[in-house]
């Protein structure tokens, strides 16, 4: 529904393929959702080329993470029972505990979540990724 625009969506990266947006629980400031715009529920069953479009984005977003949060690693989970769509959350990791799913914000300022939103656009644009940040 928020590929679709029935709802809002913070989105850092559009393609024809994949689009990613903040997530409104992130585990950290800066917590990106990567997903196919094609409807996958499991991603046991994505076909190949689409996968390697996915994780390639989910690559992207994860070096922007990095950069805008000066983070030393991006985390990547694949929890898949949230929705019934495929996605992946890239995020800025500092150590293990920030793997935890189950402490991720529950209520984020719509003033945090933009800033998050600008930081990786901006990184991204930065690393020349500019042709796929929304404005």
């Amino acid at each position: 529904m928020i590929i679709a625009g029935d709802l809002p969506g913070r989105f850092v990266w559009q393609d024809d393929d994949v689009v990613a947006f903040l997530t409104i629980n992130p585990i950290n400031p800066g917590h990106v959702l990567v997903v196919p715009r094609e409807e996958v529920d499991h991603w046991q069953n994505v076909d190949d080329e689409l996968w390697a479009e996915v994780n390639g984005v989910a690559r992207i977003i994860g070096r922007a993470v990095c950069a805008a949060y000066d983070s030393p690693r991006a985390g990547l989970l694949i929890a898949g029972l949230e929705v019934p769509h495929l996605h992946l959350h890239v995020f800025p990791a500092y150590d293990l505990g920030d793997f935890d799913i189950s402490k991720a914000e529950r209520d984020p300022s719509p003033e945090a979540l933009d800033e998050a939103r600008d930081k990786i656009r901006a990184a991204l644009r930065e690393l020349g990724y500019g042709a796929n940040v929304p404005d």
